[in-house]
């Protein structure tokens, strides 16, 4: 008998894996839906219909719409929620549904006016736009999460229910400046510091005779137009990042109560400028099962930069998980014709598993109005209806074999505390690290972007760029990597101030100068510097030469560098005169590189060649420029021509166009800004 049962609990534990993995081993195309906006039985029951026509397999639901859940405080209203979800798993489309805990509704910013955002000038501001709250407030957390908890128990063991979104775009908003954030901020301080002379020393208050005798004294880092010391300001930016976070982990915890089985997603655009916060504690707590963003690469067919910015997106968001990602939002508006196509393939090389379009229905009110989708504002499907129903049709063809892993060995570090300092530099760190990133992109590359405190670092090649708080933990870790054998490049504003925000007072880089064999000095500014440029370069113009070849590039500043034991393997050689610019040390089994610049592809490009023989770094697939491609297993390859002009992929043998059952024999050609999936045979 007992045999027997355990035979039974084998076999249901079986099952439940070949569910999970026939789940990871599918595409998802559909879109965002908001029913909420026109609660007509019919029209949602046709909406449904086109939707399954067009072979889609997934909606998002419920966002931004608090209110359509709980119109007023206690009053809850899912009756008219629970025929759509009913529908929807009736067609056979699953259901992402957001915990709309953002943004709140009038009624609670009416109970709890401290919820309202208080600008810089110490004026409240009416609620007029979305995310007009003050996350870190108690009352609005409290109401938050008995919202999480009602609407999460409510459809946690739904059939149509695929995962529970995570709030939207916690990054954007404004962040506010009220009295309660003023006394909330002196808490977390207290926490910190323990006593007021650790914060003095901590913020260097004896400069310009700012030192507090008592934490009542801490006003907040912006008053107007005039903000703080650096030291402040990065203080208040990692509180307000830790309230947010708090916030997330919460409205986490609640979901994974009472939806164990549920995944959970966001659309995680944390980088907003307005409200920066560090993502990478929710990325590396393995708590978000399902990483996600707003791919929006613009309307253009033929340009490239947008794709490479929202492909970037991606891995800013994903760091090292390793689950598949959701791109919860994807581009329609007016997007070229094929255009939206093509950004789907480019998706899948970075690890994508869902094109899920923003949006459904052309907005027929509200602030995004005029903002167009799939269906017109009369309810009839237009161009990208048809584009997205070809890409389902597409994608069922290929999807078994998706989605992609990516196999990284060269990692790109990235700090939230490097981002808030360096804006004092021309350059901004996430910047530098999409410089880093981009140089990859041609070369058909995995890459992670790591947050190196967190990491394992198991990479043969590590960027450092702009990296510039240099706290001990990472100083550490750094050093241990190049110890233990692996190769670090470096670039400028790193390693320029402590984890305080204060510069190091010590040979730069801080904490680090002896593994980099050298000593930054000063900085200079090149349109200065160029007042007796050699070469007679104007701007911001420079040459660096690195061996024997000369290339242009651009920059601000240039650092001034003294091996201390470096070699040096680049100078810049437009100016008055030679410069050393790029340096190499060993140290330990390893090697660190210093770069005097900012992150650029045509400095970084040849150096990087050069490495990646040197460390047997794996090449990405051989493909003419302008082919982006992966090799997804042994014997599969996708390709996307994301040129104007026909390229010819050189192969030897015969292959097989799933994507277009169709026979190759040796080479074949894909037509411009089209992709193209082979099994080789």
């Amino acid at each position: 008998m007992k045999r027997k049962k355990t035979k039974v609990l084998l076999l249901i534990t079986f099952l439940s894996f070949l569910g999970y993995v026939t789940k990871t081993q599918e595409l998802y195309v559909g879109a965002n839906y908001h029913p909420h906006d026109d609660k007509n039985p019919e029209k949602i029951k046709n909406d449904i219909k086109l939707m399954k026509i067009a072979g889609f397999n997934v909606v998002r639901l419920g966002h931004l719409a608090w209110d359509s859940y709980e119109p007023s405080e206690g009053k809850y209203d899912f009756e008219w929620f629970d025929k759509v979800m009913n529908q929807m798993n009736e067609a056979g489309i699953k259901v992402i549904l957001d915990i709309a805990i953002r943004p709140a509704p009038i009624w609670l910013h009416q109970k709890f006016p401290s919820i309202s955002i208080t600008d810089a000038g110490g004026d409240v501001l009416y609620p007029n736009h979305r995310y007009m709250e003050d996350a870190g407030d108690p009352m609005f957390q409290q109401y938050a999460i008995r919202f999480t908890d009602a609407i999460s128990r409510r459809y946690a063991n739904h059939p149509a229910l695929l995962a529970f979104g995570i709030d939207n775009e916690s990054g954007d908003g404004p962040i506010s400046y009220s009295e309660t954030v003023r006394q909330r901020f002196i808490t977390w301080l207290k926490n910190k510091y323990s006593n007021i002379d650790n914060l003095n020393k901590a913020w260097a208050t004896q400069r310009w005779s700012r030192r507090i005798n008592h934490f009542k004294e801490i006003g907040l880092p912006s008053t107007g137009s005039k903000n703080g010391a650096p030291e402040k300001i990065l203080d208040f930016r990692r509180f307000i990042s830790d309230e947010i976070n708090h916030l997330l982990f919460k409205v986490l915890d609640v979901v994974n109560i009472n939806a164990p089985n549920a995944l959970t997603n966001t659309n995680a655009w944390y980088y907003s400028w307005m409200k920066y916060f560090d993502y990478s504690e929710i990325a590396y707590s393995g708590k978000m099962t399902r990483e996600g963003c707003g791919f929006y690469p613009g309307n253009s067919l033929t340009t490239s930069e947008g794709l490479m910015n929202a492909a970037f997106g991606i891995a800013r968001i994903q760091f090292e998980s390793t689950n598949p990602f959701w791109c919860s939002e994807f581009t329609t508006h007016n997007a070229v014709q094929n255009s939206i196509r093509k950004s789907a393939y480019a998706a899948l090389m970075y690890g994508n598993q869902m094109v899920c379009g923003w949006t459904w229905q052309s907005m027929q009110s509200g602030e995004e109005q005029y903002l167009e989708g799939m269906i017109d504002w009369d309810g009839i499907p237009n161009r990208k209806y048809n584009e997205y129903k070809n890409i389902a049709a597409e994608f069922k063809k290929i999807e078994k074999f998706f989605p992609y892993k990516l196999q990284a060995e060269v990692g790109l570090a990235f700090s939230f505390p490097s981002q808030m300092a360096s804006a004092s530099f021309p350059e901004q760190h996430d910047s530098q690290v999409q410089a880093c990133w981009d140089v990859f992109y041609w070369r058909n590359m995995d890459t992670r972007v790591v947050e190196i405190s967190r990491s394992t670092l198991n990479y043969k090649l590590l960027f450092v760029p702009g990296l510039a708080v240099m706290d001990e933990t990472t100083a550490n870790k750094i050093r241990e990597y190049i110890k233990n054998g692996g190769t670090i490049i470096m670039t400028s504003n790193s390693a320029v101030v402590d984890e305080t925000g204060k510069v190091f007072g010590s040979t730069h880089p801080g904490r680090l100068n002896d593994v980099f064999g050298i000593r930054v000095g000063s900085f200079e500014e090149t349109e200065t510097v160029n007042e007796i440029s050699r070469k007679y370069y104007k701007g911001k113009k420079l040459e660096v030469t690195y061996k024997g070849k000369a290339v242009d590039t651009e920059s601000s500043r240039f650092d001034i560098i003294e091996s201390k034991g470096a070699e040096i393997i680049a100078y810049i050689t437009s100016l008055d005169k030679n410069y050393p610019i790029i340096t190499s040390n060993k140290y330990g089994k390893g090697k660190a590189i210093y770069v005097g610049l900012p992150a650029k592809g045509e400095i970084l490009g040849s150096l990087v060649d050069d490495l990646i023989i040197e460390l047997g770094i794996k090449k990405g697939p051989k493909v003419p420029l302008g082919v982006i491609a992966r090799q997804i297993d042994k014997n599969h390859f996708l390709y996307l021509n994301v040129s104007d002009e026909p390229k010819e992929i050189k192969i030897k043998g015969k292959s097989f166009s799933i994507l277009f059952d169709r026979d190759y024999t040796d080479n074949f050609t894909i037509a411009p800004h089209e992709p193209e999936f082979i099994e080789i045979k």
